[in-house]
């Protein structure tokens, strides 16, 4: 896992602007401990930041071929094709002479084999960069699911890219500038595929490929979900998952640096840990890894009517089920509250978010995993691919005209204007008019769902949740993901998210997805040899957050301390009143009954965190 930047023009002699491709790479410092580098040519110029994790001293990039002393191509690539020794072999008895062993190399000769279609061929996560030199073009392709970050933005004379935004920001030519549709981005709780919260930086869609050359820019899928009948019965659907899932998870076991999983005891992250605990011994690999988090405080775990059990008992039990050596990593609230971790958790995602306590664990917990391991598999998108958050199975959600993650806050409280904006100016809001910008990307996001003729009327719905999650849900997730984690360069491998895997499932109905009234029935048919029956039965359980006290109490006195900056960045923004009467009573707030506690908690987040980027990146807010 690594961090790439890049730029192309015809207008500019980039080989004498290497400070400026320099400076983009070094924003990405993060991303690649192992070592950088920067390539530049007449037109184009790219970086790159290494985390090596394949072929550790063969690897380095940009990576160049050249044919008789003239250059063919050059990439700058981020990410790992899983499938990349097979792809060796058939490109080497096409005649592709290699000198290392990593991927990258398979990523530059494939592209020279097969052109702008080569990531029809890969398995993985990737996204990268090719000067192709024969015809002068910048080619950008991203992985299938996007699980690989790729933004760009075009100048007026030529276009950049990078893993993430600070790179593209850091160029002379672009300016850390917020419009209204970024703000709606920002708060909306969703994202529209292709876009990003800064003027005129996009992304390149997951599944395709972008062309940048002196007859412009064009931009096409070479993959995307499609509807198609499903053929097998419902004991051959749960064998093939079963088949299907243990490829994947050998696949992504590959690597020559420590390795791990992110073990919580949920239904999720347990079956990984089965299915490598096998391989692993089937292999004689060293003893696999497991990982789990904690959250101390005075309060301890008490459960409420979103989390019923502490994740760290059935971690632990599943550990001890397979034999892996497990570590507890425990933190304080204290810590998750500290300024410096909240700045931290915004850098590296270059925006704020309403999730506070949640991004401070995620970072910190990445942070002392990368003192064990580089890589780690996560059970992450296992709910999205199936279904298993609750309000999948809430009928009155499911039949909301909206998005359902969305729908469940109006079944909570239809006035509230959704989490994380109860204390931002009314004002502000109704110039947004979220709910009209939502409702405009929820109807282009229904409109981009495969029909498959002859379903019925609720498998046509379930297929609609399950193509929302997986589309304007999972992005979210994902970037969540491999910012929190590359921060301290942790390389997070989803192999739920696997796209041939994901392709299976998807088209599997939502009778057998369902089939036996829970949530995930198909990942829990799997699972009965694999996991205790207490993790088996073990009812979903969301991602921890503290619940002690003192951690709200510091929040509240953080807050009180930027309502009383006149020249705080936030201030017009904010619904003072409402604000200063939040901030004024911790006690008040944590008394509030059910998820209420935590919605105003996540209220007081995001003003901390909006104060804190406004700040800190010197945007720029057009409205």
């Amino acid at each position: 896992m690594c961090g790439i930047a890049g730029w192309a023009d015809f207008e500019r002699d980039i080989s004498a602007e290497r400070p400026v491709v320099r400076a983009m790479t070094d924003t990405l410092a993060c991303r690649g401990p192992d070592g950088d580098g920067v390539w530049v040519s007449a037109h184009a110029g790219f970086g790159h930041t290494r985390n090596a994790v394949i072929d550790i001293p063969g690897g380095g990039q940009p990576m160049v071929v050249e044919e008789d002393g003239r250059l063919l191509a050059a990439v700058t690539y981020n990410g790992e094709i899983y499938n990349f020794r097979e792809l060796r072999t058939e490109l080497e008895a096409r005649g592709h002479r290699f000198r290392t062993r990593c991927d990258t190399e398979v990523v530059i000769r494939g592209y020279l084999e097969w052109g702008e279609r080569c990531g029809e061929h890969f398995n993985g996560m990737f996204a990268f960069g090719v000067w192709d030199a024969r015809s002068e073009e910048l080619v950008l392709i991203r992985d299938q699911m996007g699980i690989k970050p790729l933004l760009y933005k075009l100048t007026p004379t030529g276009i950049v890219f990078g893993s993430e935004a600070k790179a593209l920001l850091s160029h002379p030519d672009v300016a850390t500038v917020v419009d209204g549709d970024g703000l709606r981005e920002l708060l909306a709780q969703t994202k529209s595929p292709g876009t990003s919260i800064y003027a005129d930086i996009r992304e390149v869609l997951p599944g395709s490929v972008l062309r940048f050359s002196r007859r412009g820019v064009s931009e096409h899928r070479y993959w995307e979900l499609t509807a198609r009948p499903h053929t097998d019965d419902l004991p051959t659907t749960v064998a093939q998952i079963r088949e299907r899932l243990e490829a994947v998870v050998a696949r992504q076991l590959v690597a020559d640096v420590p390795r791990g999983i992110l073990l919580s005891g949920g239904l999720d992250s347990s079956v990984l840990t089965a299915l490598a605990a096998r391989w692993v011994a089937a292999h004689d690999e060293p003893r696999l890894r497991t990982f789990s988090l904690t959250l101390t405080g005075a309060d301890g775990f008490r459960a409420d009517e979103m989390r019923g059990t502490s994740d760290a008992p059935y971690a632990a039990e599943m550990a001890r089920h397979v034999g892996a050596l497990h570590e507890e990593i425990a933190l304080p609230a204290a810590e998750l509250a500290a300024p410096e971790v909240r700045l931290a958790t915004i850098v590296t995602q270059d925006m704020p978010t309403m999730f506070g306590d949640m991004d401070a664990s995620a970072y910190l917990l990445s942070k002392a995993v990368r003192e064990k391991a580089t890589m780690v598999l996560s059970g992450e998108t296992a709910d999205e691919v199936f279904g298993g958050f609750s309000w999948v199975h809430n009928e009155q959600v499911v039949s909301a005209e909206t998005f359902p993650w969305m729908a469940i806050m109006h079944v909570f409280e239809p006035t509230h204007p959704g989490l994380g904006l109860g204390l931002l100016d009314p004002g502000l809001l109704q110039k947004l008019d979220l709910r009209g910008y939502v409702a405009q990307r929820y109807r282009e996001a229904l409109a981009d769902v495969p029909v498959l003729p002859g379903e019925d009327a609720h498998e046509r719905r379930m297929r609609e949740v399950i193509h929302l999650h997986l589309t304007r849900w999972l992005g979210v997730l994902l970037d969540r993901s491999d910012r929190l984690g590359m921060g301290p360069a942790l390389e997070m491998r989803v192999p739920y998210c696997d796209h041939e895997f994901v392709d299976y499932v998807f088209n599997t109905p939502w009778a057998m997805k369902n089939h036996d009234g829970r949530e995930k029935s198909l990942l829990r048919s799997i699972a009965k040899d694999l996991v205790p029956a207490s993790v088996l039965d073990r009812q979903k359980s969301p991602y921890p957050v503290t619940q002690d006290l003192g951690y709200l109490t510091e929040l509240c006195r953080q807050l009180r301390d930027v309502l009383a900056d006149p020249n705080a960045p936030v201030r017009p923004f904010v619904n003072l009143p409402a604000a200063r009467a939040v901030a004024a009573d911790p006690q008040q707030v944590a008394g509030r009954p059910g998820v209420w506690a935590w919605i105003c908690r996540l209220d007081i987040e995001m003003l901390l965190s909006l104060n804190m980027w406004l700040a800190h990146y010197r945007v720029q807010v057009n409205l």
